[in-house]
């Protein structure tokens, strides 16, 4: 065969290859998008191979975690964890004096899943991760402005006036157990059965504090800070308006839900679009009953599963922890909870500690958990006070 026999026959092979990798590099997108297709349907977009949010910021080393706190806690096996977790505190400056080991991230992820569908404040607060002495400045008044002609003087206008606010912190804590029988059990799913416990015991603790806590070793809910009759402009910053039903533990006899169109319009302009309502069950039942002129109800339930009911308008969010109707309560807030109460979760906050000694045969898994909250724009925020 000659060089040039052989050179042919090298092109053709070279191009042979080449549209092998062209077939088979448009079936894999093909498959690619199918993929995508399937995940859009299933209004999961980004899924990881192993089932976690890619979209969320789940990477590989979070992954990484995840493995070696499986093996921490199915079996003690400390090194890999401790390793992980010494690379990342000399990346962020945060130290793990607490003792045990950060909850990886997709697991956390998971837990905070289930405190925000458990009726708690986090559906519609301002849910933000911090590190340690977090301080939010807050501009009570703003600089000013004036008109002027064209060539005319411009004088200094006012100064801002800004409020340093510390979030009141807590840590929380439980200590789910297991047999060391359930976590040698390769079908069982440790990660899912620590997630769900925790979030269970967290639920039970947190909920309320949001709304009643006095800010003594943990958050400080919206009910504790001082309620007043006075608008916006007399009001002092940090105190909250309420406004009055003019009835001793109820509502007006005739048009009770004249107190609901009050409240919409005291609430600021610019904090009515992302307002929403908060009670609890028992006063949902007496507001869902009231009906229009015409005898239309003013209560609409959501159209879709998950989404919440409105009232005139405004998304509804039942909170258990919320008061009942009664002479002095607060049983209704309304606002914009994004722009009026922040709940701050410590960076690496989420510690466990397994403890395979101290109640044999279960092995225990003793978690704390640093939470904060506080009231950051009391313009944000109002209430309807059953009282005269």
């Amino acid at each position: 065969m000659g060089m040039m026999e052989i050179q042919s026959l090298v092109e053709q092979q070279g191009e042979a290859v080449e549209a092998f990798k062209a077939m088979h590099t448009r079936e894999l997108d093909e498959i690619k998008a199918n993929l995508r297709a399937m995940e859009v349907k299933a209004g999961r977009p980004g899924m990881a191979a192993d089932g976690y949010d890619a979209a969320a910021g789940i990477t590989s080393e979070d992954l990484a975690h995840k493995s070696a706190f499986v093996d921490y806690v199915r079996g003690g096996e400390e090194a890999a964890i401790k390793a992980i977790e010494a690379k990342a505190f000399s990346t962020t400056g945060s130290a793990g004096a607490d003792g045990g080991f950060a909850i990886p991230k997709v697991i956390d992820q998971q837990v905070q899943s289930v405190l925000r569908a458990s009726g708690s404040l986090r559906q519609v607060a301002n849910v933000i991760t911090v590190p340690s002495g977090y301080r939010k400045l807050v501009s009570v008044h703003g600089a000013g402005a004036a008109w002027v002609g064209e060539t005319a003087a411009r004088p200094e206008t006012a100064t801002p006036q800004l409020v340093e606010l510390t979030p009141n912190w807590g840590e929380l804590y439980a200590n789910p157990m297991a047999t060391q029988w359930m976590l040698d059990d390769a079908l069982f799913n440790m990660e899912n059965w620590l997630a769900q416990e925790l979030a269970e015991e967290f639920t039970l603790a947190e909920n309320p504090t949001f709304i009643t806590g006095n800010g003594t070793n943990r958050p400080r809910g919206i009910l504790n800070y001082t309620f007043v009759q006075t608008t916006d402009a007399t009001r002092a910053f940090g105190q909250l308006e309420s406004i009055k039903t003019g009835v001793n533990g109820g509502f007006a006899a005739s048009n009770p839900s004249d107190i609901l169109v009050t409240m919409i319009y005291r609430l600021a302009a610019p904090y009515r679009p992302n307002a929403s309502w908060v009670m609890n069950a028992n006063t949902i039942n007496i507001v869902r009953q009231w009906k229009d002129s015409t005898g239309r109800y003013l209560w609409v339930d959501g159209l879709q599963q998950g989404q919440p009911a409105t009232l005139l308008g405004y998304p509804v969010y039942e909170l258990a922890d919320m008061p009942d109707v009664g002479t002095g309560n607060i049983p209704i807030l309304f606002g914009d909870f994004q722009r009026g109460y922040m709940i701050c979760d410590r960076q690496f906050g989420t510690r466990v500690l397994r403890d395979p000694y101290s109640n044999k045969p279960y092995v225990g898994f003793y978690t704390t958990r640093r939470v904060g909250g506080m009231v950051v724009d009391s313009r944000a925020i109002k209430g309807i006070l059953t009282s005269v």
